[in-house]
């Protein structure tokens, strides 16, 4: 199977996660107004209920992610390592994954737990280029390592989503212990996993420019039919920050900038959103074949294990579990 055809075959997870996803964001959107329009009515505090209102729905988001999202998206990476290993996958994907997971949700809530240590160790590289860089470069360099810091980053996403993989191929093994592997894959095979680099970059840039760019023109164009709103609005902000003697931007009081500014905001929040859920995955499909193929052909022993250990304390903590 191409990796488009087994993209396409585990589509209906990418589907099913976008119900999730806006029913968290509803949720965020229903308790944010919640909070600001009762605060107003009965307690003439608006500001104060609004944060309020958004804090819990941060809250809901959350646990709507652990309990909704991760379960998807562990059924999804089971079908597309399926697809990349046995270059078959089932009719009904969306069931078959779901049952995949079944006796063994415990496990994969483990790995996200997992996720966060094996994180802690990928995150030390990027950390490091940014002090080293810093150090050298002054605030420039600073620059330099923040951007790199945030590639790192980028990256681990995806390898900490292929080190799940890993833990679902290698089903007779202890989730720690398949954790650990997946890991050493990474390190050991470094050069060959880094021409998914510029697969992960370029698409994603892509996409943000044709998908950000076109909801931003959009966007855009409908603030266009309410030009007193936005001037109402700017009033406000000056306003405020007149009132508690704050210095604002100005084009926080442009109407034309600010509706321009919260369109960007908005096509930058829209774009993250359907990147994460339909451009991600067909990424995650080529970045998993390459990790998949290298860590089958050469499966870490515990002498990989051990070695990698000697190197990492953090390492050498979470292979304390497997054992």
């Amino acid at each position: 199977m191409t990796n488009f055809q087994v993209y396409r075959k585990t589509l209906s997870f990418s589907f099913l996660s976008t119900v999730v996803n806006l029913f968290a964001l509803a949720a965020l959107g229903g308790c944010t107004a919640g909070g600001f329009i009762i605060a107003d009515k009965y307690f003439d505090r608006a500001l104060i209920g609004l944060a309020i209102g958004f804090a819990i729905g941060v809250i809901l988001c959350i646990v709507i992610s652990i309990f909704g999202s991760n379960p998807i998206k562990a059924a999804q990476i089971s079908m597309m390592v399926k697809g990349v290993t046995e270059d078959e996958l089932p009719k009904n994907t969306l069931s078959t994954g779901f049952k995949e997971l079944n006796g063994r949700f415990g496990k994969i809530t483990a790995f996200f737990v997992i996720t966060n240590a094996i994180k802690g160790i990928f995150r030390q590289i990027g950390h490091g280029f940014t002090r080293l860089t810093s150090t050298l470069g002054g605030n420039v360099g600073s620059n330099v390592g923040s951007a790199i810091d945030s590639a790192v980053q980028t990256v681990i996403e995806y390898l900490c989503d292929c080190c799940l993989g890993w833990v679902l191929y290698r089903k007779e093994e202890n989730s720690f212990k398949a954790a650990c592997e997946g890991s050493v894959i990474f390190f050991k095979h470094g050069k060959t996993l880094a021409r998914n680099v510029g697969r992960i970059f370029g698409i994603g840039l892509l996409s943000l420019i044709v998908i950000g760019g076109a909801v931003m023109g959009i966007s855009y164009a409908i603030f266009l039919q309410f030009p007193a709103a936005f001037a109402s609005l700017a009033n406000e902000i000056a306003a405020a920050a007149a009132r508690g003697s704050v210095d604002i931007p100005a084009w926080l009081t442009n109407p034309n900038i600010l509706s321009i500014a919260i369109a960007g905001i908005g096509a930058l929040v829209i774009w993250s959103m359907f990147h994460s859920v339909f451009i991600r995955p067909f990424i995650l499909v080529g970045v998993l074949r390459n990790f998949m193929a290298a860590g089958i052909a050469d499966i870490p022993t515990e002498a990989d294990l051990n070695d990698l250990a000697s190197k990492s304390p953090r390492f050498a903590k979470l292979q304390s579990k497997a054992e």
